[in-house]
């Protein structure tokens, strides 16, 4: 099914999807009054991770039409058979959504769905943020990533409100955010606490920060709600290429998140069933703890830990334009 804005009518929401033979994908559309920019906001990429999907549903129900100029598009389940299952992966094809961009309309049940989702919403943005969060298995700090090659990207994560922002000099593909930037699309995602729940504060973020790129693009009035920026990191954000477990085993952390670690310090254990060692992590530089893991036992090749590099935040605007 195509999705196409411009055959509905301004100054309303309306409640549409993306049909596919194995899903409906929900789209909440809210047209302002008058023309304008789009921005274009995604949730459950993983079906494991349900702020977003909250703030989502929240947000579109909440901003007034009749106020706006643009259009703001909300995909609140992006991943519907992964998000009824309950996990990171769809189960149709164990793929993981959110490394399957551009997709292809011929592949799998993952692949067709991740090109109908950037050819037929992401592509029509003129900014994009993905809502994210730690999920079951992990959690990450309540943040706003960026592309840190792109000034757009970095003032819109600026922008969004979060206490802490993550800059990447590289973006990997396969990604949502690495469909948008092959299209010239500024973007940023969000992480959060995640573990299966919503604290009030994460879904307080990313309400306030969909408002405030709203307001940002001109799409809504108003300026975006300055809030004093705690942290500034800078790294490679890829969960995959952190420190991942080399057996099965449960893992005993000797750190928390965003603890500030030095070289070769201790991070935590893998022991087996008897509590003996089979491996020690430390370390790989000094910086903060980006990435915990927080579901202990663990089977090979799962992220552990991340170790991200702080950038002063004295003098940096946390405004820019």
């Amino acid at each position: 099914m195509s999705f196409d804005p411009e055959s509905f009518e301004r100054g309303a929401l309306h409640e549409t999807a993306l049909v596919l033979d194995f899903a409906e994908v929900p789209i909440l559309l809210v047209r302002g009054k008058s023309p304008g920019k789009t921005l274009v906001v995604t949730a459950a990429v993983h079906g494991d991770e349900y702020e977003g999907v909250r703030a989502l549903l929240e947000v579109a129900r909440e901003v007034d039409p009749a106020a706006m100029s643009g259009d703001l598009i909300a995909v609140p389940v992006a991943n519907p058979p992964a998000f009824w299952n309950g996990t990171r992966n769809s189960p149709l094809d164990g793929a993981n959504l959110a490394r399957t961009f551009p997709g292809d309309p011929a592949g799998t049940p993952s692949q067709r769905l991740a090109w109908e989702l950037g050819h037929r919403v992401i592509a029509r943005a003129d900014f994009y943020a993905d809502l994210h969060s730690g999920g079951v298995k992990w959690r990450m700090p309540s943040m706003a990533g960026y592309d840190a090659s792109d000034p757009r990207s970095e003032a819109g994560a600026l922008a969004f409100g979060a206490e802490i922002v993550w800059g990447h000099p590289d973006i990997a593909p396969g990604r949502t955010v690495s469909f948008a930037k092959s299209r010239g699309i500024p973007f940023l995602y969000t992480e959060a606490r995640g573990a299966g729940r919503i604290a009030a504060d994460d879904l307080a973020m990313m309400k306030r920060g969909v408002i405030n790129l709203l307001r940002r693009l001109a799409i809504l009035p108003g300026e975006p709600e300055r809030l004093p920026l705690r942290m500034r990191l800078h790294g490679e954000g890829n969960i995959e290429r952190g420190i991942n477990a080399p057996r099965r085993g449960f893992l005993i952390p000797e750190v928390d998140l965003l603890d500030r670690v030095e070289q070769g310090q201790l991070l935590g254990r893998l022991v087996d069933t008897h509590g003996r060692t089979l491996d020690e992590f430390r370390a790989p530089c000094a910086g903060v703890v980006g990435l915990r893991r927080e579901f202990p036992p663990v089977e090979e090749g799962e992220p552990l830990f991340l170790i991200a590099e702080v950038l002063d935040v004295a003098g940096f605007d946390t405004m820019a334009p």
